[in-house]
């Protein structure tokens, strides 16, 4: 991989972001497991690797140590690392005093308890202090954790996820929990190591699709660079991650959750693990630098001209610091991909302001826990400003943002897109999983002289409401001007069914107040010390109401939004409407 700098970005070949003129099909992807084939094949290589060479070391043969230390490629939050040192843990707004902790009954939020099981916050502690201050700290808390959890394997200290994230901290800050002189406890933190990567041996191709999976993949490869006698495991590990990563990303480098936050853990993750080679002397292997290769451009394409993440899929508006952070890390240098057309995701360019939007299906029910109905939403920022952005933060919940404000965080109103008939575009069952609505969506996208042209529709509405939704986007080459239009169309082989009274919604950032024209189809959007941007729509009705978006750390905060309601009759309906930047 080639190492990050402060000079000018290179792109690899690898990076295609021309625009391809012309209709495309994007349908939602078949849900499907390992077939029986995959199976056979993940059977048979589990059998291959357990060779006497893999009994020998398990009855201790060879001596349980760590090999070396690898450098962490990310940089922890000093504030969350501080207040370890101060008596608490503090994730997403929540305290836990060290004082009061029971790692065998955490009285937590889901979130906060993989912070604590993955261990995490030693990168945040090892960020807040040196070696001396900070290891009299970590190594009473994994005392604890063995105490409560090394010899029973329990949800969610033993989970997939959690396990391999764990392998990849204990060893990147193994100085923090192996400075004891107490060579029982030593011992301990060694044993667990080497019965977590036996546990993710067993679980890892049983385990859901997703990042998890993923990182439970990473954990077996690096336990196996980690320890002496690896071989075999190192050979059955790589065989497994590159099955995982061939499923776990789409052909232009984006997750199949479509999360931007999944996409940074996946970065992360491997990132890490090629530290772990770096420390071996051990190339990376080149299907590992391919996916990072890819997978780069595209996380990239979801960021603002300030370089902060948009709020798609659950995740909130990650801070630009961290995102160049993982970036960073992964050693890719790049410039963000224009058009994932298979992630989902399409990204308009003038001058300083990027509009975002969101042109496929939501995920597969399967690969997603947080995914939302945002088929056709965007976001318009102008420099450090979003001037439209999505809620976001559904897969942030904490102090702040509790299960069912999550719930409504993943629906359709929360995003600025047409909703009718205050129906999911996608529908959101009870369970939280994904149910039925979008299954393709259409979309044209060319570059001309007058700009860059997105056309999109889905399908989400047919069947309940007889409508197809069709959406135009048009930023001119400046940037100065988003045009915009909404079609409710008579969807195709669909009985007609009456008047249907729908909402165009545009959320406003976080540091916008508006303030309708005397015509009432107006608005001034004004942002203190920034740009002034104006809002105009061709009929319906406009009003200012209250929103919310979430930032990075999983905080809402109060926002306004611009709301458009009209009635589509059976034959259809047309809004067309502009964002100008006026001063």
């Amino acid at each position: 991989m080639t190492g990050a700098t402060d000079e000018p970005d290179d792109t690899p070949a690898t990076l295609d972001d021309t625009i391809e003129p012309g209709k495309r099909l994007i349908r939602l992807p078949a849900d499907k497991g390992l077939s029986l084939g995959d199976r056979i094949a993940n059977h048979i290589t589990r059998l291959t690797w357990r060779t006497p060479l893999h009994a020998f070391r398990l009855k201790g043969r060879f001596p349980l140590k760590l090999l070396g230390v690898p450098e962490d490629p990310v940089p922890g939050d000093a504030r969350a690392g501080t207040a370890i040192r101060a008596g608490h843990f503090l994730h997403r707004g929540l305290k836990q005093p060290l004082a009061e902790l029971d790692f065998a009954a955490l009285a937590v939020a889901p979130a906060f308890a993989d912070y604590l099981h993955s261990f995490a916050w030693l990168r945040d502690l090892a960020a807040a202090g040196t070696r001396a201050e900070t290891a009299p700290i970590a190594e009473p808390l994994v005392r604890q954790w063995l105490a409560a959890h090394g010899e029973t394997v329990s949800e969610p200290a033993w989970s997939a996820e959690n396990s391999g994230w764990r392998i990849l901290f204990w060893a990147s800050h193994a100085p923090l929990i192996l400075s004891s002189s107490d060579l029982i406890y030593r011992s301990a933190v060694l044993n667990h190591l080497a019965r977590t990567a036996r546990h993710l041996d067993r679980i890892a191709d049983k385990t859901r699709p997703g990042v998890g999976q993923l990182v439970a993949w990473v954990g077996i490869v690096a336990a196996s660079l980690l320890m002496p006698g690896g071989e075999p495991r190192q050979i059955f590990g790589e065989a497994g991650l590159r099955k995982v990563l061939e499923t776990s990303f789409y052909a232009d480098g984006g997750t199949i959750s479509r999360s931007p936050q999944a996409q940074q853990d996946a970065i992360m993750a491997l990132s890490m693990l090629a530290r772990i080679y770096d420390m071996r002397r051990i190339a990376v292997p080149p299907f590992v630098q391919e996916v990072l290769a890819r997978a780069v451009p595209a996380l990239l394409g979801l960021t603002h001209s300030d370089g902060g993440m948009g709020s798609w899929q659950g995740s909130g508006a990650t801070p630009a610091a961290q995102i160049q952070a993982i970036v960073q890390a992964s050693g890719v240098r790049t410039r963000p991909l224009k058009q994932a057309r298979d992630w989902g995701y399409q990204r308009l360019v003038g001058n300083k302001v990027v509009v975002l939007a969101d042109a496929a299906p939501p995920p597969i029910a399967r690969v997603t826990e947080a995914g939302c109905a945002s088929t056709l939403a965007f976001e318009l920022s102008d420099g450090d400003e979003r001037i439209v952005v999505n809620c976001g933060g559904a897969a942030l919940t904490g102090a702040t943002i509790p299960a069912d404000l999550a719930r409504g965080l993943r629906t359709t109103a929360a995003h600025s897109t047409l909703i009718v008939a205050d129906s999911n575009s996608t529908a959101i069952l009870a369970n939280g999983s994904l149910g039925k609505g979008v299954t393709e969506v259409e979309l044209d996208r060319r570059e001309t002289t007058q700009g860059s042209r997105l056309e999109m529709s889905h399908d989400g509405y047919a069947r309940r409401h007889g409508l197809i939704h069709r959406r135009l986007l048009i930023l001119s080459p400046n940037g100065r001007e988003l045009r915009g239009e909404d079609m409710l169309l008579p969807a195709p082989r669909t009985r007609r069914k009456g008047d249907k009274g729908f909402a165009l919604r545009f959320h406003l950032g976080p540091h916008i107040s508006a303030s309708l024209t005397a015509d009432g189809l107006g608005g001034l959007l004004r942002i203190a010390g920034g740009p002034l941007w104006q809002f105009r729509t061709s009929e319906g009705r406009l009003a200012v109401e209250e929103s919310l978006w979430v930032d990075g750390e999983g905080r809402p905060h109060p926002t306004e939004q611009l709301v458009v309601t009209s009635i589509a009759p059976a034959g259809g309906a047309s809004i067309g409407w502009i964002f100008k930047h006026i001063g």
